[in-house]
Parts: C-alpha cells; sequence; structure tokens
C-alpha cells in the first residue's frame, strides 16, 4: 500500500475538518504548514512522519502524521491517523520555572 497520500484528504480523513473542500481551501489559504513550510497546494503528498501546523479559526493544532487514511470513519479510527503534538509545547511552558 502507499503511503503517501494528498494533504486535503489526510485532512479530511483525520477530521481535522468537516468536508474535503473546506481542506483544500484551508491549504490553498496558506492556513497549513508542513515540516515548518507554508503550502498552498492541497494536491501534496503527505507521509508518515510529516508534522504538519494547521491554523483553525479558534486553535493552532500541530499533528505528527502516523499514516495514510483509507476512509473517513467515526473519530476513534480518524485519531489512528495521527499524534497530536499540539499540547506537548504548551505543557512544558506551565512545568517550567515559575
Amino acid at each position: 500500500m502507499d503511503e503517501r497520500q494528498r494533504l486535503d484528504k489526510w485532512l479530511w480523513f483525520a477530521r481535522v475538518v468537516k468536508t474535503r473542500s473546506l481542506a483544500a481551501r484551508l491549504v490553498s489559504e496558506g492556513h497549513v504548514r508542513l515540516n515548518a513550510r507554508r503550502i498552498d497546494t492541497p494536491a501534496k503528498a503527505v507521509v508518515p512522519g510529516d508534522v504538519l501546523t494547521i491554523a483553525l479559526e479558534h486553535e493552532v493544532r500541530i499533528l505528527r502524521v502516523l499514516g495514510p487514511g483509507t476512509r473517513r470513519g467515526p473519530y476513534a479510527e480518524a485519531a489512528l491517523l495521527f499524534e497530536d503534538l499540539s499540547h506537548e509545547g504548551a505543557a512544558a511552558a506551565s512545568s517550567g520555572p515559575g
């Protein structure tokens, strides 16, 4: 099985957005970074190990791609596609010297 998948499709399968067209727009408008580089092409391939920084309306999510999706399933299935790194930095900052 090919480990690569279109970015917009992956975002939809991982339940980051509700529709694939919203995923494509999010990428096209420059709200997604792939391995710290701004991406504006929804067809850009992602592979396991890639890190996505996604600027959503009310939060920024940092997700490490663990694998491609095969369908848009329930959240429990979608959660297997990524590791959420969003709160690791916040946890480290809050437990720092103070």
